[in-house]
């Protein structure tokens, strides 16, 4: 008989009357145990089940759709921080579109500036703004708003827009000149966060405006109000009372402003930083000294145009107190200041850096060898119109500040070329103006041009010259502006207006533009390369040298230490600060003076460039090859060397004399005999009738133009 199936016998027996309490076993495929994984060949009811692939597989989906990403697990600052990287608006409006985590922490970097630079940008901020439903508080993300893109197109309608804007921290609304009281002070009422506020050039705006600073702007940290006529001490003496923690102040041109209100910013506010009064004619020295001695953090300090301010400002300064914060002093036609300011100036404040003294025309060679004690700290230094100045100053100067990387000595009338072979050792030397030095020549221009070692030994190197202002210097000639382009291969700006040399049609059209305010007078002798302009009047007068390898009819033949090239010959002019035939130290600065700068600046490296082949320094006569072939046979240096040999022929050589050539040590303090070159009919005319001023607003700051 056979045996039943084992189904069957749990079938039958599920009729019994079992006292178990486990679950009854299916009759067919019972093997599949709700408890198993796989079979269950033990029969044991411990053993793991194998779950139903479809209910598994909608688990798993649920799961992912309830599942948090990694992204979204950041913690808000992190998201932050990751989004703040994205610098277009569009990529951070996608961002928002992504989850409302990522939108809450993308939209406040949207809306921190919004643009403002065009009309439809304008408009669309605005709208959003005024929107009464809205998912974000859009007035309440705005943190910058600058709108001087447009600059006198914003009206006071335009500004009202924004006036919900009630937690704006930098307002900036430069030369928006049709802006008045009227918008201002309701975009400044209840805004308890505004830090900065730039409102240059709205002369319409008044008192109002600034008592409305004072009263709800207690954290500002910065107001410029240059050129706001109308702003008067009384609404300042507030601002100062109740913003306690200015820092930065720019009070150009307010013309209206005295001691008054200036003493109280310096008695209130012990944290100011920079302050610029350029134009306030109504100062006097008492400020000036309250702002210094009690302004322990002042760093910048402008007074230009202060007429009324005399060395008592500084001789008041408590004894044997050092201003060592203090890095840039502007002193810009401060004409009653003299030697003995400077002297108090230089022994309060050790640690200037920038020192401009232009047009303070009482100042002599014993301001110039105080400023020296600023030795190595000095790096900006604006000597114009200052014409008692002597070639003296100059040496003292080079040979204790050496790392000068700007000077400026125009109308400096007593230099001459020695001082400026002086200054051409100077290792770091960027930007030099001479405009109307007229006793400099070529001698000077050749020491411009001049390869430069960093130190003894070391490999020469060009000039790292950017801009040279040569203008009315009338005694220069083509011949030495070819050596400076070819050997200043980083110039990018080169003044040379009434220079006779470079009164050309072929060479005016690689000028720039005259202003538009000046004269058909003034545009005929105007002669500004910059830029561009620059390489390409090296280019062509490169080119013309190639065309006519023995001269040009606009170039004067003549010899002196200029290579075939155009480039200058090292052998032929020994550069008086590495030459000592009585053995003493080596140039009037000494190497140590000269090259030991005795620290690391960021500049070091870079301030010496390398262009074309740099010369082995164990092949001296090598000729410096940089910036192509020009000025072919033009040998200027030598003709003035036997010009004043010839003269000297019966006179024993002076001591330090190089070979009879005229070459010293330590140069001479005269100018050499020369002739002078040919000048058109009227030049001098011309030269004479431009003022000091606008021979400073053609050449020194043309960049702005």
């Amino acid at each position: 008989m056979a045996r039943p199936r084992r189904g069957h016998r749990l079938s039958v027996g599920s009729n019994s009357s079992s006292t178990s309490t486990s679950p009854e076993r299916g009759i067919i495929d019972d093997d599949n145990d709700s408890f198993m994984m796989q079979q269950n060949d033990s029969q044991s009811s411990l053993a793991p089940s194998v779950p139903d692939e479809a209910a598994d597989s909608a688990a798993r989906e649920i799961e992912e759709r309830c599942r948090v990403s990694p992204v979204c697990r950041l913690p808000a600052e992190l998201m932050i921080a990751i989004f703040s990287k994205l610098s277009s608006p569009t990529d951070l409006r996608s961002c928002m579109l992504v989850s409302r985590d990522w939108a809450r922490n993308s939209v406040g970097l949207l809306w921190h500036r919004p643009q403002t630079n065009n009309w439809p940008a304008i408009h669309n901020v605005a709208n959003a703004i005024r929107r009464k439903q809205r998912y974000f508080d859009y007035p309440g993300l705005v943190k910058r708003l600058n709108m001087s893109s447009l600059g006198n197109q914003i009206s006071d309608g335009t500004l009202l827009q924004f006036s919900d804007c009630k937690r704006v921290e930098r307002l900036t609304l430069t030369n928006c000149n049709k802006l008045s009281d009227l918008s201002l002070t309701q975009m400044i009422t209840g805004n308890r966060f505004l830090l900065a506020l730039d409102v240059t050039g709205l002369e319409s705006i008044t008192d109002k405006t600034m008592l409305a600073v004072a009263d709800n702007c207690p954290r500002l940290q910065g107001l410029n109000v240059t050129n706001c006529k109308k702003v008067s001490d009384d609404s300042l003496e507030a601002v100062a009372k109740n913003c306690r923690h200015v820092k930065r102040l720019k009070f150009n041109g307010c013309t209206q402003l005295t001691d008054k209100s200036i003493l109280t910013f310096a008695t209130t506010c012990p944290h100011i930083l920079e302050i610029d009064l350029h134009d306030c004619r109504l100062l006097e020295d008492e400020s000036v000294t309250a702002l210094l001695s009690l302004g322990r953090h002042l760093r910048e300090l402008r007074l230009a145009h202060c007429t009324r301010i005399t060395d008592a400002a500084f001789l008041n300064l408590p004894q044997d107190t050092t201003y060592e914060a203090l890095r840039i002093l502007d002193l810009t036609d401060c004409g009653e200041l003299q030697d003995a300011g400077v002297q108090k100036i230089v022994a309060a404040a050790p640690r200037l850096r920038n020192l401009v003294l232009a047009k303070c025309r009482q100042l002599t060679d014993r301001a110039v060898f105080a400023i020296t004690r600023l030795g190595k700290n000095l790096h900006y230094i604006h000597l114009g119109h200052c014409s008692r100045i002597t070639d003296a100053g100059v040496s003292a100067l080079v040979k204790l500040c050496n790392r000068i990387r700007y000077i400026d000595l125009a109308c400096c009338s007593n230099l001459t070329d020695s001082s400026v072979q002086q200054l051409a050792t100077l290792p770091k030397l960027k930007r030099i103006g001479l405009v109307k030095c007229a006793q400099i020549t070529d001698r000077s221009i050749l020491a411009l041009a001049k390869l430069k070692s960093p130190g003894h030994g070391g490999p020469l190197s060009p000039s790292c010259l950017e801009r040279v202002h040569l203008s009315y210097c009338t005694q220069l000639t083509l011949n030495g502006i070819i050596a400076l382009l070819n050997n200043c291969p980083r110039l990018t700006h080169l003044s040379l207006t009434g220079v006779q040399a470079f009164l050309r049609e072929d060479l005016i059209v690689f000028c720039r533009e005259a202003p538009q305010e000046f004269n058909d007078h003034q545009r005929e002798v105007f002669c500004v390369f910059s830029g561009s302009g620059v390489n390409r009047l090296r280019t062509y007068l490169n080119e013309e040298t190639r065309a006519h390898p023995f001269g040009h009819p606009h170039q004067q033949q003549l010899p002196g230490a200029f290579n075939v090239d155009g480039t200058v010959d090292a052998d032929m002019d020994p550069d008086p600060s590495q030459q000592d035939v009585d053995g003493g130290d080596a140039g009037p600065a000494g190497q140590t003076a000269l090259y030991d700068d005795g620290g690391n600046d960021a500049d070091d490296e870079a301030g010496l460039m390398d262009v074309g082949a740099v010369l082995d320094p164990a092949s001296a006569s090598a000729p410096a090859t940089f910036g192509g072939h020009a000025a072919a046979a033009m040998q200027f240096l030598q003709h003035l060397a036997n010009q004043q040999q010839s003269q000297s022929q019966s006179q024993p050589h002076p001591a330090g004399d190089v070979a009879g050539m005229g070459f010293h040590a330590h140069p001479p303090m005269t100018q050499p005999s020369q002739q002078q070159p040919e000048q058109q009919p009227g030049l001098q005319q011309m030269t004479d009738s431009f003022d000091a001023t606008f021979i400073d607003a053609m050449d020194e700051d043309m960049d702005h133009v």
